[in-house]
């Protein structure tokens, strides 16, 4: 059998210019892929992420204006150019929460522990996933109502979710009424309203005339799985602040009612790490069929509501195995009573669907207790105060030898521990007069901020507040008498200085500002930013991206007092337009005091437009 012949010279270069011709059209498409794919990195790139330190006062803007061409998609914004717009992102993202959005979860196929509530927790996006483009409202999105006709009351297209109201219509959350959502009072517990299921726990406790606020000895309360914080809505005319606090579960959208309503509220979940607030916050917690098994991993998430309770603080748990006959609400009961008993608390009253434990006011109690008794106690080494990613411990948090000693917290009444030195100051190295002066110092910059904003504002024009970079919660102080309650937001560098807020009957969380915040879209009537820009560029965290974050948190005609140094303020202003920030602004020149940064300090003022996303430009 003869071989094949050679092939002839023209089938030889036939074959070889086929193949060649083949491997250059797929280098053109595999080049023209990875020239699209850097373009959508560009244009989608790090919202929300850290940037390259700099030495000037603001960060370049990359790939994600419309008003930069692609050839100057690297290089700084120029000194003289004031950008025009940014980029929109799509209309499903008008609720986005970037650090707790589920969606994201499938994305990056992460395995979270649904049982312990992992998916409930802060996870946030890598730099290739954040986005950097400004949150649209909704469609027929209207100015909320003002407070406090708002505790009853809101637009029904600000927050287009109605199943709530169906689900939930024989316990009186809310009801559809047209063009509105309202808030009767009710709750899963307390159908006939909340403002008569207070008077009822007042007097369980046998209160003085029935205030449950104890003559101002109750002043920060925590509410957990609070619905849409009616609870906490009541409270407020007791002149007691409650952090109400719920995941965005598949009732996801009642947090973003509460702060809609005006009410102080946050999104969290008892899972693994410990709440952001530090130890001994709170004079009172409550549970109201709050779905929370708190006997699970050794009663370790009713350790973390016993680390932020005060000495003698109470727990108020009004939920079927506090009063059921049947034998699994019986079995729960029993182990439940077990663990609060070796927990040291005492039941302070038991009445209808309601029993109320006490905590010890000493570590009397404890010492008491018999050797390898479990939950144990925490070692030396726990820091009760660590509450920014911090994993929950199953143990007891024993109190300091001066909380022992006095046998309880040494906090004043309401109103007068707001401007009493607390005593845990010595705790972080600042004296008695130093707390006096920065009280003096933010009464007279909060004088001065009114002033210039005299003209634009009305007396309902804020409810909402958040102060960005606390401190020691002076600016909060100052805005006692306005009828406004502040988020108080300290940096997780300085956690230390939360439990000098909640001993002034304030209320806060701690949080890094590298990252986006919990909370829903469009919730805040005024943000004020002393010196933040400056310390998140010394972090090494872009400038832009705070300020994308600051939009998306903001409410349309919400406003921002941002007071920095003169080079951020003037950087500031060129994105004024891109951000819609220039409806009205102000920058003045501030007079120099004992917490100045230097003489170029400046305060800019700026509200931020009502826009719809139909009539931009496309």
């Amino acid at each position: 059998m003869k071989p094949p012949p050679p092939p002839s010279p023209r089938q030889s270069n036939r074959g070889w210019g086929g193949a060649l011709w083949r491997r250059r059209a797929f280098a053109c498409v595999l080049a023209g892929a990875v020239v699209a794919l850097a373009l959508l990195c560009l244009f989608y790139g790090a919202a929300f992420g850290p940037t390259l330190r700099r030495r000037h006062p603001g960060p370049p803007l990359r790939l994600r204006l419309r008003s930069v061409p692609q050839a100057q998609a690297q290089a700084p914004v120029p000194a003289d150019l004031a950008l025009s717009s940014l980029p929109v992102c799509d209309a499903v993202h008008s609720e986005l929460i970037p650090c707790l959005d589920r969606g994201l979860h499938h994305q990056l196929r992460l395995r979270l522990n649904v049982s312990l509530m992992e998916h409930y927790e802060r996870h946030c996006p890598p730099a290739p996933r954040r986005l950097n483009c400004l949150i649209p409202p909704p469609a027929g999105y209207l100015v909320p109502i003002r407070w406090p006709r708002s505790r009853d009351e809101v637009w029904k297209a600000n927050i287009p979710h109605t199943h709530l109201a169906s689900e939930k219509s024989d316990q009186r959350w809310m009801v559809v009424n047209g063009d509105k959502i309202n808030f009767p009072g009710g709750g899963t517990h307390f159908h006939t309203g909340a403002d008569k299921y207070i008077v009822h726990l007042a007097q369980m406790l046998e209160f003085p005339n029935g205030k449950l606020n104890n003559g101002g000895n109750i002043r920060n309360v925590l509410d957990v799985g609070c619905g849409v914080a009616s609870f906490g809505a009541y409270l407020l005319s007791l002149d007691i602040i409650a952090v109400s606090v719920a995941p965005n579960d598949v009732h996801e959208n009642q947090i973003q009612f509460a702060l809609e309503r005006g009410i102080p509220s946050t999104l969290g979940v008892l899972g693994t790490r410990r709440l952001p607030y530090p130890s001994r916050s709170f004079e009172l917690a409550h549970c109201s069929r709050c779905r929370i098994d708190w006997l699970q991993r050794d009663g370790i998430l009713l350790l973390e509501v016993d680390r932020v309770l005060r000495p003698g603080g109470y727990f108020v748990y009004s939920s079927p195995e506090a009063y059921a006959s049947d034998p699994a609400n019986r079995k729960i009961w029993k182990q439940m009573s077990s663990l609060a008993r070796r927990m040291c608390w005492r039941i302070a009253s038991r009445k209808g669907q309601t029993v109320i434990w006490v905590k010890p006011l000493t570590n009397w109690c404890y010492m008491k207790r018999e050797p390898g008794t479990l939950p144990p106690m925490c070692g030396q080494d726990d820091d009760p105060d660590a509450a920014w990613n911090v994993l929950m411990k199953a143990c007891i948090t024993p109190y300091s030898n001066r909380v022992n000693k006095v046998k309880g917290s040494d906090l004043l009444p309401w109103p007068q521990r707001l401007t009493a030195a607390p005593p845990r100051l010595e705790e972080i190295g600042i004296s008695s007069k130093n707390f006096s002066d920065d009280n003096e110092i933010w009464h007279s910059r909060v004088a001065q901020y009114w002033k210039h904003m005299k003209s634009e504002i009305r007396k309902d024009s804020f409810r909402n507040v958040m102060d960005m970079n606390a401190n020691l919660g002076g600016f909060a102080a100052s805005l006692r008498k306005k009828d406004v309650w502040v988020m108080n937001v300290v940096p997780f560098t300085e956690s230390g200085k939360l439990k000098i807020i909640y001993d002034r009957g304030l209320i806060g969380t701690v949080h890094n500002w590298c990252e986006s915040f919990s909370t829903y879209p469009r919730t805040y009537d005024l943000l004020h930013a002393w010196l933040l820009f400056s310390e998140m560029e010394n972090q090494g965290c872009s400038l832009e991206d705070l300020l994308i974050e600051m939009d998306r948190v903001m409410r349309p005609h919400g406003y921002a007092i941002i007071r920095d140094n003169a080079a951020v303020i003037n950087y500031i202003k060129k994105l004024l337009p891109a951000l819609r920030w220039d409806d009205w602004s102000s920058e003045v020149k501030p007079k120099e005091d004992a917490l100045s940064s230097g003489d170029d300090e400046r305060v800019l003022i700026v509200r931020k437009k009502l826009w719809d996303q139909a009539l931009l430009p496309s």
